[in-house]
């Protein structure tokens, strides 16, 4: 249920939560369950719009998918069980799907079309086609293969070398499966290192890749077999709570299950950093994805920078960073994050416009962001420019601000957190 008005000026934050499914684990499982042959089943799945675009996809490809609640039931095929689709395979507002796709679709012996909704159709696509076709891929769309629609005429793939020029998750992961359809071997080397949740899950798969520092080697004609997967809590998710319970008075959250893979974690490292209140409790579970129990307090935050190795490890959670400075003592510095100004919207610009909106001390950069905090945050009307992040982000915001806080296109929330103000407001201490 989206509220009508945003709290503000809370007195405090107290109780437990377990936040939704991990995104881009619960987008790689469909993946992963539809090119494997035989049972897969997905447990706290994310039942958000993005997950849902790609079970969506994928079913017109041919797959048998059944959904009951966060619990995910995929009867896969093979990779050759995929079928060309009759329609127009749509992913909505779902950067993951579309560039993921990308990489299995290029090997299929047929034509398929993708498209997506306004940001999508905004948003770069020659970083993935561009290397495609190195392995022979045959992908066309707008502006040279630049924008959507995007017609995908698959084929025979063979294996090649790629050195990515900037660190994506995204542009690897469609590279991957590329090369698990593609003759011989593909290597792919990364400037710096990004989640690797997709190398992990073709290891649960049953399937063959090997990493070596930036370093990753892939064989192609590889059998995946089916497999059960507890996605964990999304730490992207949990980032907005982490943040919550850091800046507004008199708080202790405690976040369930949230998904601790060290490729991830950089948002705890950056709370580490500025003094936050944080504590830790893994479980020793033995399963692909590390997970734990993440405890915040209301804690006395200084500023610091953020840059490098650094910014693959906490691209999404920039945005409550951002807010997270302007409630610390000093300066903070963010860097080297260009990737921002191709997400879902320029984000640099993004939380720039919109926090300068409410009282903040915040200044764009090429790369990044200079914020001067400590900043007393007042009223105004703000937009999530139909950013799930900026959203979650204007709605922290507003927790710590003095006055009424208006947030426009609320909705775009329930891409990634659909009971994030259900979460919000069961925390509320009203006295």
């Amino acid at each position: 249920m989206i509220p009508a008005n945003l709290r503000t000026n809370l007195k405090g934050l107290s109780g437990e939560i377990a936040v939704p499914g991990d995104k881009s684990i619960s987008h790689r499982s469909v993946m992963f369950g539809s090119i494997a042959k035989g049972k897969t089943v997905v447990t706290n799945f994310l039942l958000g719009e993005d997950c849902l675009s790609t079970i969506a996809c994928f079913r017109k490809l041919g797959v048998f998918i059944e959904q009951e609640g966060n619990k995910v039931t995929i009867m896969g095929k093979g990779m050759d069980g995929l079928q060309e689709p009759e329609a127009i395979l749509d992913v909505g507002n779902s950067g993951t799907t579309i560039r993921l796709m990308m990489g299995i679709l290029a090997g299929r012996p047929f034509h398929s079309v993708l498209v997506g909704d306004e940001s999508i159709a905004k948003r770069p696509m020659t970083r993935v086609t561009a290397p495609l076709s190195l392995f022979g891929a045959k992908i066309y769309g707008r502006k040279n293969g630049e924008f959507t629609p995007l017609s995908v005429i698959g084929g025979p793939l063979a294996g090649a070398a790629y050195e990515l020029p900037v660190a994506s998750a995204q542009v690897k992961s469609s590279l991957l499966f590329a090369g698990l359809q593609a003759s011989g071997e593909t290597v792919i080397i990364e400037p710096m290192k990004t989640r690797d949740h997709t190398e992990r899950m073709i290891k649960q798969f049953g399937g063959e890749v090997a990493a070596d520092g930036h370093t990753i080697r892939i064989k192609g004609g590889q059998t995946l077999t089916g497999t059960e997967i507890h996605v964990p809590g999304d730490i992207s998710s949990a980032a907005f709570f982490l943040a919550a319970g850091a800046i507004v008075p008199n708080s202790e959250i405690k976040l369930k299950n949230v998904g601790l893979n060290p490729t991830r974690t950089g948002i705890i490292e950056v709370l580490q950093q500025m003094g936050a209140n944080i504590s830790i409790e893994p479980y020793e579970n033995g399963l692909a994805e590390p997970a734990g129990d993440i405890t915040i307090r209301t804690s006395t935050l200084k500023g610091t920078v953020i840059e490098g190795a650094l910014i693959p490890r906490l691209i999404d959670e920039i945005p409550i960073i951002a807010l997270l400075a302007t409630q610390a003592e000093g300066e903070t510095v963010i860097k080297d994050a260009e990737e921002l100004k191709v997400k879902e919207t320029n984000r640099i610009d993004t939380v720039v416009k919109e926090l300068s909106k409410l009282g903040a001390d915040i200044t764009a950069t090429e790369d990044g962001m200079v914020i001067k905090g400590r900043s007393s945050l007042s009223g105004g009307t703000v937009s999530s420019h139909g950013d799930h992040r900026i959203g979650m982000m204007l709605a922290v915001a507003a927790a710590i601000s003095k006055g009424e806080v208006q947030l426009q296109q609320k909705e775009a929330i329930s891409v990634s957190y659909p009971s994030f103000f259900e979460h919000f407001e069961s925390l509320i201490s009203e006295t």
